[in-house]
């Protein structure tokens, strides 16, 4: 398989690709794996080629701002030989036809050393500025690269680029199941009309056995050492391995020349290419932190799924052992149930999975606006969600949160309701909100368990959802939330009011009911006034004044349904408290 090699005005500015057969390949400056970055001659798509087996057919695209010099002339169409080139702008391609090859056969190097991270570490670089250079550089053109096979390219051109005595280098791997299996997943020479290219095996072997890098040097200071040399243009060569798990059984192999006589007094060369190993060292654990980080993002977009954010960043810095545990908290939860699905169910019978997008796009906006305010979904029960705030870290501002949730959730109801196209319609919600002690974190058995909250809060929460089909209220809040909303939060973001003191379906605890409204720049209907005399109509109600509280609530408005409640019991009972009245009005039903 032949190769094109991009090579452009600055050394790191390079990359060698395989040349598939029959394929027809775009090149340009955005062409993805066949992009030229670095050179603004090249456009975004300036030339299409396909190798023939034989030759590269290559034709210059209309979307080409300059032109494609071949044999020092401008041209449309040409093939390309191997061994031959052509340019664009800055950068020179040449198509090459070479192989790598795995040597069993090499003879025994002269010298052997290995190096430790501490030795290398204290190694200064002679000339460091440009190493530092590409190696600055190096994080930013390995995160970029897209899949394996572009991180290896971009390897090997920055090997080169940062080893001037580098000759060729190659990202090798030893397959975990045979030990003596390497891969030579790519290749690359600095020399572009050099020969094959013969890693040795052993070396690769042995520094993948040692854990650390491992020179082997062929021609030394004796003459007669010449008959020790692997390949006539090769008279060193190390194997860096990659550390850590994600790249488990990768290596750098670099191979090159002695420029000069190592050995002779006038010769300023080290003995070894000692400062081009611990350059590879380098370059060999960025690839590593790099590997590492990418596969802490994909667990950490796999795990968004069962986690929030706020669970995943508090896992990212404390022990989850610890942090999961469950624990005794303060905590609001918010419990939030779809309404309309039996209607729409009726209505769609004939299209249930069409039902099922709708009802998942429900919850996906109260999980939104969950997360939005850095709460953590607790649980799902079929079209119901529950979130709950401070945990796994205090929130001193959990109330507002909460409130902000169950408002735009509210909200985008409200919108979607006046848009008969949309997903929404026909849906809306029924929130409870509760505050006060529970248990948080992994809830469960030995053999399941999930991020939760329990305690007689959460069922609280639950009770209040139920509740606003009785009340007829979008969002119901027990005292403790109401009392925590009048002092912390501003009244241009959300406002309370009470609407009656409940006894619940099968409890004997009475329970203050309260209802979470929108401030009065988005809910005109109920002015701060209106919601006093609410207020002032549940106190009246409480002490036995009946009639009182009857005239006080025919001073809210007629579309106000949330009075109704109110309004139809004093009436049912002839605006007369019943004997031993204590305040409280017993719910029939959940």
């Amino acid at each position: 398989m032949a190769d094109l090699i991009a090579q452009g005005k600055e050394p790191q500015e390079r990359w060698r690709r395989a040349l598939p057969e029959g394929v027809r390949l775009v090149l340009g400056r955005t062409a993805g794996g066949w992009a030229v970055a670095w050179d603004p001659h090249v456009s975004r798509k300036h030339l299409s080629m396909r190798w023939t087996g034989n030759g590269l057919d290559v034709s210059r695209l209309p979307t080409a701002h300059n032109p494609v010099y071949y044999r020092g002339k401008a041209s449309e169409r040409f093939t390309l030989l191997p061994g031959e080139h052509f340019v664009i702008g800055e950068t020179r391609f040449t198509l090459v036809d070479q192989r790598v090859n795995l040597t069993v056969e090499a003879p025994e190097p002269i010298r052997q050393q290995s190096f430790s991270a501490q030795y290398l570490r204290e190694l200064p670089f002679r000339n460091p500025d440009h190493r530092i250079e590409v190696l600055s550089r190096l994080p930013e053109v390995l995160s970029t690269a897209n899949g394996e096979s572009e991180l290896c390219v971009a390897v090997a051109s920055m090997l080169l680029a940062g080893m001037p005595r580098a000759d060729a280098v190659a990202v090798v791997r030893v397959e975990e199941t045979d030990a003596a299996a390497v891969d030579v997943i790519h290749w690359d020479q600095r020399l572009i009309g050099g020969g094959d290219f013969e890693p040795s095996q052993r070396l690769i072997l042995e520094a993948t056995r040692q854990r650390q890098s491992v020179l082997h040097v062929w021609l030394g200071g004796e003459p007669a050492a010449q008959m020790f040399t692997a390949r006539g243009d090769v008279d060193w060569a190390f194997c860096t391995p990659v550390p850590g798990e994600v790249y488990r059984g990768w290596g750098l192999y670099v191979a090159g020349r002695f420029r000069g006589d190592p050995s002779s007094a006038g010769s300023t060369e080290p003995a070894d290419p000692r400062e081009e190993v611990k350059f590879a060292e380098l370059v060999a654990a960025t690839i590593s932190s790099l590997g590492q980080m990418r596969l802490l993002e994909r667990q950490q977009a796999s795990l968004s799924q069962f986690f929030s954010p706020v669970v995943l960043q508090t896992l990212s810095i404390e022990d989850p052992d610890v942090v999961l545990a469950p624990r005794e908290t303060e905590v609001s939860v918010l419990f939030c149930d779809l309404r309309g699905f039996s209607l729409e169910s009726e209505r769609h019978a004939g299209n249930l999975l069409g039902l099922l997008n709708r009802v998942s796009r429900a919850l996906g906006v109260m999980t939104h606006q969950i997360l939005e305010m850095g709460g953590v979904v607790g649980d799902f029960q079929g079209d119901a969600a529950m979130g709950f705030w401070g945990w796994p870290l205090r929130q001193d501002d959990a109330v507002l949160r909460t409130c902000r949730a169950a408002l735009a959730i509210r909200a985008e109801f409200e919108r979607a309701g006046g848009q008969p196209d949309s997903p929404l319609a026909g849906f809306h919600a029924g929130i409870g909100i509760a505050t006060g002690k529970a248990v948080a974190g992994k809830i469960g058995t030995e053999d399941q368990a999930k991020v939760t909250v329990f305690g007689p809060v959460v069922n609280l929460a639950s009770r209040l959802e139920g509740m606003t089909k009785i009340l007829r209220a979008p969002i119901l809040l027990d005292k403790i939330t109401a009392e925590a909303v009048r002092r912390q939060v501003p009244r241009h973001v959300a406002r309370v009011r009470r609407l009656a003191v409940v006894r619940p379906y099968g409890l004997d605890a009475p329970l203050e009911v309260g209802e979470l409204v929108p401030p009065e720049s988005q809910c005109p209907l109920l002015s701060d006034e209106h919601l006093a005399y609410c207020d002032a109509a549940v106190d009246a109600l409480v002490a036995g004044r009946w009639s009182e509280a009857f005239e006080l609530l025919h001073r809210t408005p007629t579309e106000d349904r949330a009075t109704d409640f109110l309004t139809v019991y004093i009436a049912q009972h002839n605006r007369t408290p019943p004997p031993n009245w204590d305040g409280v009005i017993p719910l029939s039903s959940k």
